[in-house]
């Protein structure tokens, strides 16, 4: 099977493997090669791999979709993170989800004042 992840800016995996698991709102599965085609939502979580040479791999994922066609798997999700191990890759999500969310945080103040701004522009329209 050809799986890929893809990010909304990059493409993070483009590999041959053996098998994908994952966890969808229903639980847990696994894909293999002649599994039935499929489409799921895919909950936040891990996200591992097996790759011919049989070393699995690992990522931690946001909430997305994966789509299994034929041969192919694409997941696609806002974000992932690789990981070494599972304690380097628990810290690597900490740091990198802990920054978006900052972010994001910093971005909603200042849409809830860019919002604030406009109300009373149109209240002293109105006066």
């Amino acid at each position: 099977m050809r799986l890929q992840v893809l990010l909304p800016h990059r493409r993070l995996v483009d590999e041959q493997v053996q098998k994908v698991s994952a966890e969808s709102g229903m639980g847990s599965f696994t894909l293999l090669p002649r599994h039935i085609d499929l489409v799921t939502t895919i909950e936040p979580g891990l996200l591992a791999y097996t790759i011919v040479d049989g070393e699995e791999i690992h990522l931690a994922i946001d909430e997305g979709i994966l789509v299994k066609r034929a041969a192919d798997v694409l997941v696609s999700v806002n974000r992932a993170v690789r990981g070494e191990d599972l304690h380097t890759l628990r810290q690597a999500v900490q740091d990198e989800f802990r920054k978006l969310d900052e972010r994001e945080r910093e971005a909603r103040a200042a849409l809830a004042g860019l919002e604030t701004d406009l109300v009373r522009y149109f209240v002293e329209l109105g006066e």
